[in-house]
């Protein structure tokens, strides 16, 4: 999704679950891994065929000869289970101690993630952009969600290496109306740092098309979504960075990470959960929780729905997975399903989970889910004698609290 308000537009960026993960039985298609002589094109990797599906017809795809990763051939096993229902047992003593007299057993010295080794920031920068090209682009919406989201890979061959939880600039084609070239947007990437094809080689992005009519009753198309969206496979893109360091993953793989997102704010958190779910890394192997919630207008509009009912199956003790459809759902109040709503639900086994060390939240998509959140957090932690506001000042210094709104 977009990072800066000055440099994206009203509405964020969405990553296609890759195609293989895909099990949609009405819209099966293959991608044929074929040998192409565009030079853009992946080379001298073994071809194999997936089976897709798509979520409406409206989807291109460009031959490649490229070696997907695929779920089935990844070796799923049960791991030990680090998370406990706290809000069912008693109540937890080993509080932060940062807002507790009680010191800890011992002071758990955490690595920062910002300082980690060989991350690439702004490699490519506008007056000299990668320039890569479009091997996929498909709407991963219903016809009758509101607004349309697409999923688009780029191929880069390796020239922009970049870790889940960053982002890219994509300055998209033509003039502004003062005969300038249209200035970069910015864009969460919703791909691991293997890409969707597993070769490193590529970048994903998620993107919402925006269209709407302003108070003079024109209709208003965003530059760099509409760009992006209408992008046939084997056009060029020019392509910013990587950017960014907030929204890094800890370093941590028996962590708790919990992960709120609305609409297309869910990119990089499919890039989370790829790296722990979908891939196997020699150096990394997820122990921990990893908890999504995601909230978004329709059922029609879920992002990646499958994927992450996918990683769910697999791996049900390191995965949990809550959505808020605010025009489908309720609560027992009869109030609209929102995301804060649903962490309601939760509230105070989010709280028990809030006051452990190894604890990192990460929020992404519009900036009033913010506000929202904090309202529950408020009265739990008065509950507790603490302080929300201050509370939550210590874990972001501590990197346990990080926000990327819009």
């Amino acid at each position: 999704m977009i990072q800066n308000q000055s440099n994206r537009e009203k509405n964020h960026i969405l990553l296609f679950p890759s195609p293989h993960f895909l099990t949609n039985k009405n819209h099966q298609t293959a991608i044929s891994t074929v040998l192409s002589s565009s030079s853009f094109i992946v080379k001298n990797m073994a071809a194999v065929n997936a089976a897709v599906s798509f979520p409406s017809t409206k989807s291109t795809s460009l031959p490649a000869r490229i070696s997907i990763i695929s779920p089935e051939r990844l070796t799923f096993k049960k791991v030990p289970v680090y998370y406990r229902d706290v809000s069912s047992g008693g109540r937890v003593v080993s509080v932060r101690a940062q807002v507790t007299t009680e010191a800890p057993a011992k002071k758990v010295v955490k690595e920062s993630k910002k300082n980690e080794e060989g991350v690439v920031v702004n490699k490519f920068k506008p007056k000299n952009p990668y320039t890569g090209r479009c091997l996929l682009n498909t709407k991963i919406t219903g016809d009758d969600a509101p607004g349309e989201t697409w999923h688009m890979v780029f191929s880069t061959e390796g020239e922009v290496p970049y870790r889940e939880g960053q982002s890219i600039g994509v300055i998209p084609d033509g003039i502004d109306k003062n005969g300038k070239p249209h200035k970069l947007r910015l864009y969460s990437i919703a791909s691991s740092a293997l890409g969707d094809f597993g070769d490193s080689k590529t970048v994903s992005l998620c993107v919402k098309r925006l269209v709407y009519t302003n108070e003079n009753g024109e209709l208003v198309k965003g530059v760099c979504s509409n760009f992006l969206c209408d992008m046939k496979p084997g056009s060029e893109v020019k392509i910013t960075g990587p950017v960014g360091k907030e929204m890094l993953m800890p370093k941590d793989p028996n962590a708790t990470i919990i992960m709120l997102a609305t609409g297309t704010g869910i990119a990089p958190f499919r890039s989370f959960l790829w790296k722990m779910f979908f891939e196997k890394h020699d150096d990394y192997k997820f122990n921990g929780l990893a908890w999504l919630f995601l909230g978004v207008p329709t059922g029609s509009s879920l992002l990646y729905k499958e994927e992450f009912e996918k990683m769910k199956e697999k791996y049900p003790d390191n995965f949990r997975l809550d959505f808020a459809v605010s025009r489908e759902q309720t609560n027992e109040k009869g109030e609209k399903m929102y995301i804060q709503t649903r962490m309601d639900q939760y509230s105070k086994e989010l709280w028990e989970l809030l006051k452990k060390d190894n604890t990192y939240v990460y929020m992404c998509g519009l900036k009033g889910m913010e506000k929202g959140i904090d309202d529950i957090m408020v009265s739990l932690a008065a509950e507790d004698g603490i302080d929300w506001t201050e509370y939550k000042r210590q874990l972001k210094k501590s990197e346990q609290w990080n926000v990327e709104v819009y």
